[in-house]
């Protein structure tokens, strides 16, 4: 596959991944516990999927610069950097809800 075909899906799995995280934060607010693990689960699938187009990208490099660091290469890591820490801080904070809405309904 071309190189930019590759980055692009490293895009789009990594938005991928950050817009389900988003969306389980927002089911965690109407307290549907349910729906949020799901968009949890998919999250960490696309956030997996992307990882694993960065290792075969770093893989093909062998340390050596045989993949050309372009701006949409930079673009594509840091989708992913930001998707990953966004899922993180999302788990943290549905955690938080969870443990606010237990004691509330005690």
């Amino acid at each position: 596959m071309e190189l930019e075909n590759v980055v692009m899906e490293l895009i789009i799995q990594a938005g991928e991944a950050r817009s389900c995280s988003m969306e389980a934060l927002r089911a965690a607010r109407e307290n549907d516990w349910a729906l949020a693990d799901q968009h949890l689960t998919a999250a960490k699938v696309a956030a997996r999927e992307a990882h694993k187009i960065q290792t075969q990208l770093i893989g093909a490099d062998e340390g050596a610069g045989k993949i050309p660091v372009t701006l949409i290469l930079v673009h594509a890591q840091d989708h992913l950097m930001n998707a990953m820490l966004c899922r993180e801080l999302v788990e943290e904070i549905i955690h938080l809800h969870r443990e606010i809405f237990a004691l509330k309904n005690r």
